[in-house]
């Protein structure tokens, strides 16, 4: 039988609800802006915090406001762009 590995997933259990996307996103976002996950990503932090505030996260805009503070604009732009094609995949 297979084995997979999914990383930071929460599916729940019988007792316990699956945590909801957006808190989701918003630990996703958390781990790249620390580097958890390997080098810091700012760009992705962004990206994740942006999508974690469109879907009711809290702390989600406080966040992605500290770190778009520190992004130039090509950089910003492309933590939108990344953004938006997510939302298109999902």
């Amino acid at each position: 039988m297979a084995r997979f590995d999914i990383p930071h997933a929460d599916f729940g259990t019988a007792l316990v609800a699956p945590m909801p996307i957006g808190e989701t996103l918003m630990e996703r976002g958390l781990a790249a802006a620390a580097g958890r996950e390997g080098p810091v990503d700012l760009v992705s932090a962004h990206m994740y915090f942006n999508l974690a505030d469109q879907l009711g996260a809290e702390d989600a805009a406080y966040h992605r406001a500290e770190i778009a503070a520190s992004l130039t604009k090509v950089e910003l732009g492309r933590a939108l762009r990344q953004a938006r094609e997510w939302l298109v995949r999902h």
